[in-house]
């Protein structure tokens, strides 16, 4: 659960930001076509006229608080199915170990480049994004600007998936890459409720902020998608197996280390790992050399990625048990190697060092 714990903080600090930044606009326009006329009353002149237009403006802020909730609560629900559409589309299309790395590479070049294009370093990356057809976009702002009835909030809410930011790619990747279903449409519901509290209050305050704070969110959320890139980097980086490191490995555990007795002659060494929600403990051992290993990984209520268990340069995966464990026959390896392991997420990372 700690990952869903980190992308539901990751939407909560900067999510809404980056949402705002690229959909805000909609839902304030559609709010101001709603209470626009009980807000902007005439200047009253007796007290009791004051009085009367103060409680007229705070029933039309109540007011506007229905489209926003409409807006996110059908935002909610259109994130949560699409999670669990591209979490079904993972399992269905089964990548080997190289690809993945291939996908999290491209993942982490394209994200880095959005980043780029958003601070416009140079022209080339504004190939950077993503943009759905002209024709969506112009009907998606015709449709906020001119409709005034309660269903156009949850329309438009619905419609943000085709306008998705920067950050949201990054978790909509990621809930592809986890391979199942459930557990994509749980990735995109914690981000996208994480999203809402910032989302809806800027939300709320858009109209009388207006353009003030654009650029500031757009840088916010550019530092945001360059920093996603570089973890999706480093974690492609850690299924092909390579050492290089561009970041420390997102939600790393601490660094724990083991040393394996070396085995009486003609036997095998048993290295023991246990999978936790936050890692692998162990994550930095010592075994012999050109001897076969057994590896015992253990599990305990385990529910992060870091049960999808793989050696990539052996090209070696498997599926841990919630609670249990599963033994891996690794081959010998020679003196003065080192044997990398992952989850299938180049989330949680250790090695094996051979003396």
């Amino acid at each position: 659960m700690n990952d869903l714990l980190a992308v539901f903080i990751t939407g909560l600090t900067t999510g809404g930001l980056s949402c705002l930044a690229v959909q805000g606009g909609l839902l304030a326009s559609s709010i101001a076509g709603q209470v626009g006329h009980d807000i902007a009353a005439p200047k009253a002149k007796t007290a009791r006229a004051r009085l009367a237009a103060k409680q007229k403006l705070q029933r039309a802020q109540i007011k506007s608080q229905t489209p926003i909730a409409l807006f996110l609560g059908a935002k909610l629900i259109a994130y949560t199915l699409l999670g669990f559409l591209l979490g079904w589309l993972g399992s269905v299309i089964e990548l080997d170990l190289p690809a993945r790395a291939f996908l999290q590479f491209a993942i982490g070049v394209f994200l880095v480049g959005n980043a780029l294009r958003m601070f416009n370093v140079h022209p080339i990356f504004r190939y950077f994004t993503f943009e759905p057809p002209s024709f969506i976009t112009r009907y998606i702002r015709r449709t906020a600007k001119n409709s005034s009835g309660w269903i156009t909030p949850a329309f438009l809410g619905v419609l943000t998936v085709l306008i998705p930011c920067g950050v949201t790619q990054a978790m909509m990747a990621l809930a592809m890459g986890s391979g199942d279903a459930v557990r994509g449409a749980l990735i995109m519901f914690a981000f996208t409720l994480g999203t809402s509290p910032v989302f809806g209050a800027l939300a709320y305050l858009a109209s009388s902020l207006g353009s003030r704070l654009e650029k500031w969110f757009n840088v916010i959320a550019a530092i945001v998608i360059a920093i996603t890139g570089a973890y999706a980097i480093q974690s492609g980086f850690n299924l092909s197996g390579s050492p290089i490191t561009v970041l420390p490995t997102l939600g790393s555990a601490p660094i724990t280390t083991a040393q394996v007795d070396a085995p009486a002659q003609g036997t095998y060494q048993e290295i023991v790992i246990r999978a936790n929600d936050g890692g692998y403990t162990p994550n930095l051992i010592r075994a012999k050399g050109n001897v076969p290993i057994k590896l015992r990984l253990v599990t305990n209520d385990t529910y992060s990625c870091a049960r999808a268990f793989a050696i990539p340069n052996l090209r070696m995966r498997t599926v841990l048990p919630q609670t249990g464990e599963k033994v891996l026959d690794v081959p010998a390896q020679p003196t003065g190697s080192t044997l990398r392991f992952t989850c299938t997420m180049g989330m949680y990372t250790g090695q094996i060092i051979f003396y």
